[in-house]
């Protein structure tokens, strides 16, 4: 006998179809396996499909287990805010409620509604030491020393996934980057890493892009929450867009792929450690849909 699964397709961080990333969602996926997930989330072939089950906690709406075109993610920003939004609007959620949390690979993962922008709290950042390796790092993405932005450091940092963070000195130079994958691992050997390249774009705005290499299934990311956490905390405290106060920017990502996504990014800022680092977008619906399996 056939199965029959209901999905709903979204576009995350943006307030307009077919911009932002692309997100399906599965919410009755009970009686799928593994395999299967991994399967439907290639078939799908967005950055992110989430498959929501039942809470295991008293304190978690839904637990949501995400998985790329590859592997699946203990957490992960678009399909957070995404799947946020999808609950309230199915009514999976109390209509009272503008707060709640879903339980994900990294533990309980709080979001909250404001009119039209879903917010996902993040745990404060945590910043490996800088690299070294600039110069093999900028020949990698295909640019010069002069396209670094000056006194700035490469580093990985993480809110719960690691990315290396690259700040440039334009948003020209964002768009310039060409990375070569097996020349970034050479020059930051280890666990591979999405590469996060962003430039300062006005007084409260950056400019970015996420580069995922084989990380995720796919080579390049419209809109990265779970990386715009940690930017928000590297931005904030150090210093990149001056005298912002209290602290909130916004982060275009996407536009270079014709898929432009507006990031919202606030936190505290307390002796130059940020904490109550909240990341905020709209959410558009697309289509609802039917996958059925032998």
């Amino acid at each position: 006998m056939s199965r029959t699964y209901q999905f709903v397709q979204v576009d995350v961080f943006t307030d307009r179809i077919f911009g932002g990333n692309q997100l399906a969602v599965f919410l009755e996926p009970e009686g799928l396996s593994d395999e299967e997930m991994q399967a439907i989330a290639r078939e799908m072939n967005f950055s992110e499909t989430t498959f929501v089950f039942p809470a295991t906690r008293q304190d978690a709406t839904a637990r949501v287990r995400i998985f790329t075109p590859s592997t699946e993610l203990p957490f992960a920003g678009h399909p957070t805010v995404g799947t946020a939004w999808v609950l309230a609007n199915q009514g999976r959620v109390s209509a009272n409620s503008h707060e709640f949390a879903l339980e994900e690979g990294i533990g309980l993962v709080p979001v909250r509604l404001d009119g039209d922008t879903i917010w996902m709290s993040h745990r404060d950042a945590e910043f490996g030491p800088p690299i070294a390796a600039r110069n093999e790092i900028v020949a990698a993405l295909g640019l010069a020393q002069q396209d670094l932005l000056d006194n700035q450091p490469i580093r990985a940092g993480s809110t719960g996934v690691q990315f290396l963070y690259v700040p440039l000195a334009t948003p020209a130079s964002v768009d310039r980057v060409e990375p070569n994958m097996r020349a970034l691992a050479a020059a930051y050997p280890g666990e591979r890493l999405g590469v996060f390249v962003f430039a300062p774009d006005g007084p409260a705005s950056v400019y970015s892009r996420m580069f995922a290499g084989d990380t995720i299934g796919a080579a390049e990311d419209a809109a990265t929450g779970s990386a715009s956490g940690p930017l928000g905390a590297y931005v904030a405290e150090k210093n990149v867009l001056a005298g912002l106060h209290p602290f909130e920017i916004t982060s275009l990502q996407g536009n270079k792929m014709g898929r432009p996504s507006h990031i919202r990014i606030r936190l505290d800022l307390r002796d130059g450690h940020a904490s109550n680092i909240q990341v905020g977008g709209g959410v558009v619906p697309v289509l609802h849909g039917e996958l059925t399996l032998p």
